[in-house]
């Protein structure tokens, strides 16, 4: 399961914005600077991610 250290200040935004993922409003944004709530973006790392023994 993915785990994200989104403690520091980057990760925040002072104006909501809908999550890429759910759609609800959220002020947290990803290391891209996307708008994602943290359990939205680590669940669908999880879902979206090959296991290190499919990539090739």
């Amino acid at each position: 399961m993915a785990v994200f250290d989104w403690r520091d200040s980057s990760h925040w935004a002072s104006k909501p914005a809908p999550c890429g993922v759910c759609d609800k409003p959220t002020n947290l944004r990803s290391d891209r600077g996307k708008p994602a709530h943290k359990v939205c973006a680590e669940t669908w790392t999880d879902q979206n991610t090959k296991p290190a023994s499919d990539q090739s």
